[in-house]
């Protein structure tokens, strides 16, 4: 094709009002891993909803501490499949990229594994916090903008429905000291982030996966595996051909009121500096 036939196409398919960039395949559906940092930034403040008096034992003063976490890694049928993936959150839907660089998709969250980076301290002895998923998960939407060759921009809502446990520190020392449980349910609003096709970007991803979805430390769930969507990395730092081993990447942090969730996108390597 000449120079000539090479503009007319591109001049009728802008008089068509098609962005060249569409023309590219859709986002397939997967799951995207993240792993939560130690670094002290994801927490949960009980000041506006404190745990009450007795919670613990009898004697217990209500606890309205703030409690800061870190990921444990998902138990996965292959073991250390995701490596210090803690948090999974699946794409329920292929997205077709529209004429304006827009496409559409509904993400549920399908694995979580937290825990306290130190134990809290109560009159009824110290106790290690564990977060895990409590039951169904609630489904949001998520809007995916194509910007740039390689990727471009996405906004979702995240939402969690939580089962926090305590398990005491010295079990045997206390005889009456028992796994206690807490459900939560937390909504963290949309923010714009960054996503890139992945260096393998036409592939159709991880194949399945068998996963622990509620924290029992038994791998139970199939999930669809990762794809050519990934989250987190800037398409202007991230080509196609160059290996995520040689970037790195900083936390990504949502935040509502009394808790934020600061994680890195799988298959993250090495962490840049603050």
């Amino acid at each position: 094709m000449n120079k000539r036939s090479v503009l007319a196409a591109l001049v009728f398919s802008l008089l068509l009002g098609l962005s060249p960039l569409a023309a590219d395949p859709v986002i397939q559906r997967g799951i995207d891993v993240f792993t939560t940092p130690a670094d002290g930034r994801t927490y949960y403040d009980f000041a506006l909803s404190p745990i009450p008096a007795g919670f613990f034992c009898a004697r217990s003063k209500a606890f309205a501490g703030r409690v800061a976490f870190k990921g444990v890694p998902l138990v996965t049928a292959t073991p250390g499949q995701f490596r210090d993936g803690d948090t999974i959150v699946e794409r329920l839907d292929d997205a077709a990229f529209n004429a304006q660089g827009t496409a559409m998709t509904r993400i549920q969250v399908r694995a979580l594994s937290l825990a306290s980076i130190a134990p809290i301290q109560t009159a009824c002895g110290a106790f290690h916090v564990y977060v895990t998923l409590g039951g169904e998960q609630r489904v949001t939407a998520m809007s995916i903008h194509r910007t740039h060759e390689n990727g471009g921009s996405f906004v979702a809502p995240l939402a969690i429905d939580t089962r926090m446990t305590f398990i005491p520190v010295r079990r045997a020392r206390n005889k009456g000291a028992r796994e206690l449980e807490l459900a939560g349910s937390l909504t963290f609003p949309p923010r714009a982030l960054p996503w890139s096709f992945t260096a393998s970007a036409r592939t159709t991803g991880s194949g399945l996966v068998v996963v622990d979805t509620d924290g029992d430390l038994k791998a139970d769930t199939a999930l669809p595996g990762t794809s050519n969507f990934a989250p987190g990395w800037s398409p202007e730092n991230l080509t196609l051909n160059k290996g995520w081993q040689d970037v790195s990447c900083c936390p990504v942090c949502h935040a509502a009121e009394g808790h934020e969730h600061c994680y890195v996108p799988y298959p993250c390597l090495q962490l840049c500096d603050y």
